[in-house]
């Protein structure tokens, strides 16, 4: 009985202690996280091999995407209008991701296929659209620019890609 209570009284000091540090006005611990890609080799044109940030924009964080210089639906229809593999396969369908770095200027200095579709074709043919979004606004931390990696995964139905 007497270890029930014990018990029962550290729990609630723990949870008190939870619930108060959760309510106290502080800075949130997810604004100074930072994800870190780890990059084995250099990468041409970035301004710091070692601090390449996928970006985590959660409010109050101080986090901002790179933006591209056309809107998610001008992208679409440029792979649309563009990748010719697609063309005489209107039951197509597949999915992947474009892996982009874009530099603390701005600009994309690396496009390649994260995830791989089942056509190396068709693989390039993306590739070679989303590297004609040569200049961006660089992505920030604490309105710092710095080094980002942007996703866009993409699915393929009916042979048309629709960014995810």
């Amino acid at each position: 009985m007497k270890n029930n209570i014990l018990t029962m009284n550290l729990i609630g000091l723990l949870g008190v202690g939870i619930i108060s540090s959760c309510a106290t006005p502080k800075k949130s611990s997810i604004g100074s996280f930072v994800a870190r890609l780890e990059v084995k080799e250099p990468i041409k044109g970035v301004c710091d091999n070692e601090n390449v940030i996928a970006i985590l924009p959660f409010p109050g964080n101080a986090q901002e995407t790179a933006k591209a210089p056309k809107t998610k639906e001008e992208i679409m229809q440029e792979l649309n209008s563009k990748v010719k593999f697609l063309n005489d396969k209107p039951n197509y369908e597949d999915k992947g991701m474009v892996n982009l770095i874009i530099n603390c200027k701005g600009e994309l200095v690396r496009c390649q296929i994260d995830n791989k579709t089942k056509s190396a074709e068709l693989d390039s043919q993306i590739v070679a659209v989303f590297a004609e979004l040569k200049k961006w606004t660089a992505g920030k931390i604490n309105n710092n620019s710095v080094d980002v990696s942007e996703l866009y995964s993409f699915t393929v139905k009916n042979g048309k890609i629709i960014l995810n």
